[in-house]
């Protein structure tokens, strides 16, 4: 983490607390010192702009010679308070908030890579991403190869000499496929390239990549994070040397920033992330087991199963809890019969959500090849395993007899 220097005149100022201090405590105290007035809930700074005592001053801070709010596009004390807050949670020196989670993606790429530079990326990510990194950096000559998230033998061979990144999402969405995070950092760096790592499924309460050699860490802040579905934000957290240097010249002239809002919801959820993962992660466990148990089931993906390829892996990366989120395919002897299965299942629930989101108190279920991968062919979801009888449920906070009293009714009718 940065580290705590209280006497810089030109720094901002940090929260006094122990050297020592533990991630739970970190969750609900990092941040900024209070005001004058001594508020014990973060303050919500709702400003655009900032005054400034003197021109001098105000030349000075522009230039970035004195660490100062200035403008809310690139520096507001709300924002600040949840970027230091994730940023003590994964380890790391700093964090920068972005507006989603699909513009942090956009923001590490264009901070870091240039035309004719190559990209390694899991074929098992979100949708967006694939889209993302081949159709629209591709235009502008960043190219990318898609590689299986488990065989590290393939990332090694898919390195070139312009290879500057590889990029992994673990688990990944929604097939919950586990990558060796310590095997690809040694990849990369033996490369001279970077490792990123998408820790949206896990969050720092489960996995912090950087212990295992990530060397930035992206977050879609808009699920467990913020926890209850209530607004949209993305994070990058490494390096200060990478997340001023390379981001902040980025997010000053593009503005892909994070609403201050926005940042206070999140900062907020983040005081309970550590309860919440575990408790849902636990009701997820027993759904996946129950659902392991059902004929009209094929196969279910849960990396807290020992039937899981990667359990072994999962649970010494992810603190021993598989996560939230269930995959699970149901049976059909054609993908058009499986994919009315799957409809059947979804529609006659009365309690799970309809709906692409996850990371909600509220448990969410979704058909992956016509949401969340829908924009993609079918050739490249075969590619990735996910198949037209698949399934996607985010495990929320019911009780989980309820949930799956909730899948039975539509498991029955197929």
């Amino acid at each position: 983490m940065r580290s705590r220097d209280h006497t810089d005149p030109k720094r901002l100022p940090r929260v006094d607390l122990p050297a020592d201090a533990r991630l739970d405590t970190l969750a609900v105290r990092e941040g900024l010192p209070t005001t004058p007035w001594g508020e014990n809930s973060e303050a919500l700074f709702l400003t655009s702009s900032f005054v400034h005592p003197d021109a001098a001053t105000a030349a000075a801070r522009f230039a970035q010679e004195e660490e100062a709010f200035v403008y809310s596009r690139f520096t507001n004390p709300t924002t600040m308070m949840m970027e230091r807050r994730l940023a003590a949670l994964e380890g790391t020196e700093a964090c920068i908030a972005t507006s989603s989670g699909m513009s942090a993606i956009l923001l590490l790429v264009m901070g870091l890579l240039k035309a004719g530079d190559h990209v390694i990326c899991s074929q098992s990510v979100f949708g967006s991403t694939i889209k993302l990194l081949q159709g629209e950096f591709g235009k502008f000559g960043v190219l990318t190869t898609f590689v299986s998230q488990t065989d590290v033998a393939e990332w090694r061979a898919a390195v070139r000499p312009e290879t500057k990144l590889l990029f992994a999402e673990t688990p990944s969405n929604p097939l919950t496929e586990v990558c060796d995070i310590r095997a690809l950092a040694d990849v990369a760096h033996a490369a001279g390239a970077l490792l990123a790592v998408d820790n949206c499924f896990c969050s720092p309460a489960l996995q912090r990549p950087a212990d295992l050699g990530a060397d930035l860490i992206i977050h879609s802040g808009t699920k467990y994070l913020d926890g209850q579905g209530r607004v949209v934000a993305g994070a990058i957290c490494g390096p200060e040397a990478i997340i001023d240097g390379k981001f902040m010249p980025v997010m000053r002239s593009a503005g892909m920033c994070l609403s201050p809002f926005n940042a206070w919801v999140v900062l907020k959820g983040l005081e309970t992330l550590s309860i919440r993962m575990e408790a849902q992660g636990a009701r997820a466990l027993k759904l996946a087991e129950w659902l392991e148990a059902q004929p009209q089931v094929a196969r279910v993906f849960y990396p807290g199963l020992p039937s899981h390829p990667q359990h072994a892996l999962a649970m010494a990366q992810q603190s021993g809890n598989g996560g939230a989120v269930v995959s699970f395919v149901t049976r059909g002897d054609t993908p058009e019969a499986a994919r009315a299965n799957a409809f059947a299942v979804i529609d006659a629930t009365r309690i799970c959500s309809i709906t692409s989101n996850l990371g909600d108190t509220k448990t969410t279920i979704t058909h992956p090849s016509s949401t969340s991968h829908g924009r993609l062919t079918e050739a490249q979801r075969l590619a990735a395993g996910i198949t037209q009888g698949m399934i996607r449920v985010a495990v929320g906070l019911e009780h989980v007899e309820d949930l799956k009293t909730d899948l039975a009714r539509g498991l029955a009718l197929i």
